[in-house]
C-alpha cells in the first residue's frame, strides 16, 4: 500500500460518533483535580499465527493520530482488532474482525482468550481483550482489508524475526502487539 497523505488538519470535534471528549472533576486524598479524556468503546485484538507459513499476521494502516504526532509515521502495525460496538460477544466480534480484516473463517471454537488490559490509561482507559487464533490457507475467503472505506494491507512477519521487528523503533507498533508476541513465545517455549 502506498499511502498519499494530502490536506491534513486538525478541527475540534462538536458532533462525534466514536470518541466524546471529557472533563472529569474530582477529589483525591482532599486536593481538588480535573482531568480531560475520552470516553470511547472497548476493544478487540487477535494474534494470528499461520501455521504453514510460520508466520503472524499483522495488519498495516494509516493512523491519523499517530501521524499528528509524528509525520515520519505514515502507517502503524497492529493486530487485527476493531471496537465493541455490536450485541455480539467478545469472541464474535474477534471472529467478525478476522473475517473483515484478514479475509480468514476461524470457527469460534479455535479463538483463544488470552487476557484483557487497559489502554491509552491517560486518555481513554478503554478495555481490550486479546484473543489468539491460528489459521492456515484452508480458511483463507477473500483478501481482507477491511470494510467500507477502510484500507487495510496485511503482513505476514515470520516468526524468526518477531524479536528484531518488535525493536524496529521505525515502525509504528501497539503495545499489545509487542505482549502478544512475548505470550506467544512463551507459550510455544513450554
Amino acid at each position: 500500500m502506498n499511502n498519499k497523505i494530502e490536506k491534513f488538519k486538525t478541527s475540534d470535534l462538536v458532533d462525534t460518533k466514536f470518541v466524546h471528549p471529557v472533563k472529569i472533576s474530582y477529589t483525591q486524598n482532599g486536593i481538588d483535580k480535573n482531568w480531560e479524556a475520552v470516553k470511547s468503546f472497548d476493544s478487540v485484538a487477535i494474534l494470528l499465527y499461520h501455521s504453514e507459513k510460520n508466520a503472524f499476521i499483522l495488519v498495516k494502516q494509516f493512523r491519523p493520530p499517530v501521524y499528528l504526532n509524528d509525520k515520519s509515521k505514515l502507517c502503524t502495525y497492529e493486530l487485527c482488532a476493531g471496537i465493541v460496538d455490536k450485541d455480539k460477544s467478545l469472541l464474535e466480534i474477534a471472529k467478525e474482525e478476522i473475517d473483515e480484516e484478514c479475509g480468514y473463517n476461524v470457527p469460534l471454537v479455535n479463538i483463544e482468550k488470552i487476557t484483557s488490559f487497559y489502554t491509552n490509561v491517560g486518555v481513554s482507559g478503554g478495555c481490550q481483550t486479546l484473543f489468539y487464533a491460528q489459521v492456515d490457507d484452508s480458511m483463507k475467503e477473500h483478501n481482507g482489508g477491511g470494510i467500507n472505506d477502510e484500507q487495510i494491507e496485511l503482513m505476514y512477519l515470520p516468526i524468526d524475526d518477531y524479536k528484531e521487528f518488535m525493536f524496529d523503533e521505525s515502525k509504528a507498533k501497539t503495545p499489545g502487539l509487542m505482549f502478544s508476541f512475548m505470550w506467544f513465545m512463551e507459550k510455544r517455549e513450554s
